[in-house]
């Protein structure tokens, strides 16, 4: 494989991306912000606790819904900016897949999760593991006993949309949930890391 995932991680590393006067970044062709991530977590957190028991999955999913349809616009946007054509683009020797790898050395970068992807059946299934995310934080909101790396489920499943989906559609109406994820292992319940299968819809 071609793709240098230390040179990724550390060109991509210095990227700056500031806000506006409105606390957005229209960076990637997207708007987005930048929050700590003990908001995420505690909005997750007060959203699954404030439902009932039988309605808890239902919940998650809406969580990892919002993250799919983020994951796959902001994906978009970051596999065609000019950043990732400069620094991963001339390492690319077998696409779609070398685009995932490269896409994940981005996540990495930018502190969302130490994450890479180990196994890849193009067009049918990927494994990704992430040794540190932040919604593994569990000195902040202790053990869990449910995977709750809502996150990066949801840009799993995403970024295998981008890649085999068919055409991206910025209105989200078609290639956009041709895959799913399931999160495997967790550090969040106890697991060395997190574990993210995804496989198609």
């Amino acid at each position: 494989m071609a793709i240098d995932r230390k040179k990724i991680i550390e060109e991509m590393s210095k990227v700056k991306v500031l806000g506006n006067e409105e606390g957005l970044i229209p960076a990637f062709g997207v708007f987005v912000q930048q929050l700590p991530a003990d908001f995420w977590n505690g909005f997750a957190r007060r959203l699954i606790n404030s439902v009932p028991d039988d309605l808890i999955e239902a919940a998650e999913a809406l969580l990892v819904n919002a993250a799919h349809e983020c994951g796959y616009h902001t994906g978009r946007g970051i596999i065609t900016s000019n950043e990732f054509n400069q620094v991963v683009g001339p390492m690319i020797e077998n696409a779609p897949e070398d685009i995932l790898h490269g896409a994940f050395a981005i996540f990495t970068a930018w502190g969302w999760a130490k994450s890479e992807v180990i196994e890849i059946v193009p067009d049918k299934k990927m494994v990704v593991r992430a040794y540190d995310y932040y919604e593994s934080d569990v000195m902040v909101f202790g053990r869990t006993n449910r995977p709750s790396a809502y996150m990066v489920r949801g840009v799993c499943g995403a970024f295998m949309d981008l890649a085999y989906g068919g055409e991206y559609d910025p209105k989200g109406e078609t290639g956009i949930y041709t895959f799913k994820c399931e999160q495997t292992k967790g550090i969040e319940i106890g697991d060395d890391y997190g574990e993210f299968v995804v496989t198609r819809s």
